[in-house]
């Protein structure tokens, strides 16, 4: 914490070499977040044949994430907002850390659902502290690019995980691969406590409220920009979620890939999303510097990701995997734009000691929606409609996603104005 003793004169904003380092950690941080919780995907084969799942029972670990995440989201928010990034971010990798070594101790569906709960539990703490380093400590020229760079760190998780995951499974063991990629997270919290000391908030006045400050919930929830957040997440996330653990299964069911073969198109895809979130941190700058409203240029960027992803179905019908990964991989190009343009829209309009909530608001509704595909999924295979239903929906939801932040939003305009 920051002594709030000296006086306004005395207090100097964080260097760009240490703003430098926190964007560093954050995208490290995240993308562990991401390495965790694939992993289980990316051995549903191996742990399928060794423990006898149906695809029911493998759906019922995704929901139970989902869920979990969902409530602990009710909460997370205010965390961050009450104890600061610091804290926060730090006990969450830890605990999350911990919860992905304890797959490997796993031997029941009942075993793995609690490593799940707990994992997903612990995990929920990587975005809201992101959006909330990032409005804190980051100046808003750098605001959006660190967003989109943060928001490329899911994409660099789960274009590494199937590239060393299976075959580092298969030369060590799918319980070694949970403890190593558990591990790496208390690397990265020495990093945390040693590289973020010497942050200072962007604003001079009032450091202290600036990281760590009481939530009035009850203005929270009658104020529009919040459900704006929560609507979008809402209907944006569901995609997300569902392609994040559905994604292998598509590829094995429609081409007959192999665990130890899957990786490649799956990192193709997660390639693309990285490059989406990156593209949509530069785009939106660029309106403005054009002399676009913050509204004007906000929207579009939504709309113009929204429509890219229409063709989404079409990966169904591909010839090869090649072909359905470029089809998956644009439409999650299309979504990490997207989604970047949500937390950017978070940052703009909500005061800096409340976004965190707002974002941990808005992961509830993206989560709840997410476990409700993932369960649609296993509805759906089973009762052999294949993945029809679910790309159908996933092409619509942004457009929805788009005209619910137009509906409670008419005009866009930051906190500060």
């Amino acid at each position: 914490m920051h002594d709030i003793s000296k006086s306004p004169a005395e207090r100097v904003e964080s260097s760009p070499a240490a703003r430098r380092l926190l964007i560093g950690l954050l995208f490290v941080a995240i993308a562990l977040n991401y390495v965790d919780r694939q992993v289980l995907a990316l051995l549903k084969p191996t742990l399928e044949a060794e423990f006898g799942w149906s695809n029911r029972d493998y759906a019922l670990l995704g929901t139970a994430f989902q869920i979990t995440a969902a409530l602990s989201f009710l909460f997370v928010g205010w965390i961050v907002d009450r104890f600061g990034v610091r804290r926060a971010l730090g006990w969450g990798v830890g605990l999350w850390s911990l919860a992905g070594i304890a797959h490997a101790f796993a031997a029941t569906v009942t075993q793995f659902v609690t490593a799940r709960v707990a994992l997903a539990a612990a995990e929920t703490v990587g975005t809201p502290a992101a959006v909330k380093s990032a409005a804190v400590y980051l100046p808003l020229k750098e605001r959006s690019f660190a967003l989109g760079l943060g928001n490329t760190a899911p994409n660099i998780g789960a274009i590494l995980t199937p590239l060393l995951i299976p075959p580092f499974a298969f030369a060590f063991g799918w319980k070694a691969a949970f403890i190593v990629t558990g591990a790496l997270g208390f690397v990265w919290l020495l990093a945390w406590v040693l590289g973020t000391r010497r942050l200072v908030p962007v604003e001079r006045e009032g450091q202290a409220a600036a990281e760590a400050a009481r939530v009035p919930l009850g203005e929270l929830a009658r104020d529009r920009r919040t459900w704006a957040i929560v609507g979008a997440k809402f209907f944006s996330d569901l995609s997300w979620f569902f392609l994040l653990f559905w994604i292998p299964d598509f590829f094995n069911r429609q081409f007959g890939m192999t665990q130890g073969t899957l990786g490649l198109p799956v990192a193709i895809i997660y390639s693309l999303a990285a490059v989406g979130a990156l593209s949509s941190g530069l785009l939106f700058p660029r309106l403005i510097e054009r002399g676009w409203s913050i509204n004007r240029a906000r929207k579009s960027s939504m709309l113009f990701y929204a429509l890219m992803i229409l063709p989404m179905p079409l990966a169904i019908l591909a010839p090869s995997p090649w072909a359905a990964s470029l089809v998956i991989g644009i439409a999650l190009f299309a979504h990490q734009g997207f989604s970047t343009n949500i937390f950017g829209l978070a940052a703009d309009v909500v005061p800096s000691t409340r976004v965190a909530t707002v974002i941990g608001a808005g992961a509830v509704a993206g989560n709840l929606s997410g476990a409700g595909m993932i369960e649609f999924a296993g509805w759906s295979i089973d009762a052999g409609l294949g993945y029809w239903p679910m790309f159908a929906v996933c092409a619509s939801a942004y457009l929805t996603a788009t005209l619910w932040v137009h509906l409670l939003l008419p005009v866009v305009r930051a906190a500060d104005e």
